[in-house]
């Protein structure tokens, strides 16, 4: 199976327009994780599994000519959307490296924060990922982590039993492709005793209504794997049709409300 292909939701043209959006949501809360880790004007900074790129830019502006930025990501076809776009915005501070975190990775340099958003849960071995993270990073330095803890907290009021079945899968299909969504548990363990000092970890969840801009990222992740879980013959068009109907009532509900999945933010750094 190739890499593309491995990926959960595909590497398309929409896929990117989704994670787009997924970004700009996440996008404060990802720049005071930053913060609290350090990264600065002159900062080295990698961005492991860095996707499109779109979190690698904005550490591009923040660290400024003194400071460097290198994404690492498998996807050819996110590679090349990366360089592309870092080239148009005239970021010279990024490069990007295509590389598989299944593999062995060599690196040019080591660097004073490493960034990981959402890619320990897709990994089939963690450990090997955590060395990787230990190794790239200086004496001191520090890695920042956003990862689930508890998915299954992706609840709605008024409570609907089709979206609760929808997460459920989710999480089967995620663990049947060899990944874990409730990573977190492993996760400290894991930097523990690979040499990393867990010195913050926070929990994240919102809770917003359907006017709330932060409602359009699981609507969309929602409405993205519906039809991957058909496409893959894991559920029918009849259960996927249903759990849109659900959904869409509470869209159309002002006291509607909806808990998203609880992730856990961590820092940890290099003894």
């Amino acid at each position: 199976m190739t890499p593309e292909k491995d990926y959960v939701l595909g590497t398309h043209d929409e896929e990117l327009l989704r994670l787009g959006l997924q970004h700009r949501v996440w996008r404060p809360k990802m720049l005071e994780a930053w913060i609290a880790a350090g990264i600065t004007s002159g900062s080295r900074v990698l961005d492991l599994g860095c996707g499109p790129g779109y979190a690698s830019f904005d550490l591009s502006e923040i660290v400024g000519s003194g400071g460097s930025v290198l994404g690492v990501e498998r996807s050819a076809r996110f590679v090349s959307f990366a360089r592309e776009e870092s080239a148009r915005r005239g970021l010279r501070n990024t490069r990007f490296l295509e590389a598989d975190l299944a593999q062995p990775l060599a690196l040019p340099e080591v660097v004073d924060v490493l960034w990981c958003r959402w890619v320990a849960s897709f990994v089939t071995d963690l450990p090997r990922l955590v060395r990787t993270v230990h190794a790239a990073l200086r004496p001191g330095g520090r890695a920042v982590f956003h990862e689930y803890v508890n998915y299954a907290t992706w609840r709605t009021i008024p409570r609907s039993i089709p979206v609760e079945d929808f997460v459920a899968e989710v999480m089967e299909s995620w663990r049947a492709s060899g990944g874990e969504p409730d990573i977190a548990y492993a996760l400290l363990p894991a930097l523990r005793l690979a040499g990393l000092e867990v010195v913050d970890a926070q929990p994240i969840i919102f809770s917003v209504g359907p006017g709330n801009y932060i409602w359009q990222w699981p609507s969309a992740f929602l409405r993205s794997n519906l039809k991957r879980l058909v496409d893959s013959g894991r559920r029918d068009g009849a259960w996927a049709a249903e759990v849109l109907r659900s959904f869409g009532e509470l869209e159309q509900s002002p006291d509607a409300l909806m808990l998203t999945p609880m992730l856990l933010q961590v820092i940890a750094r290099k003894r």
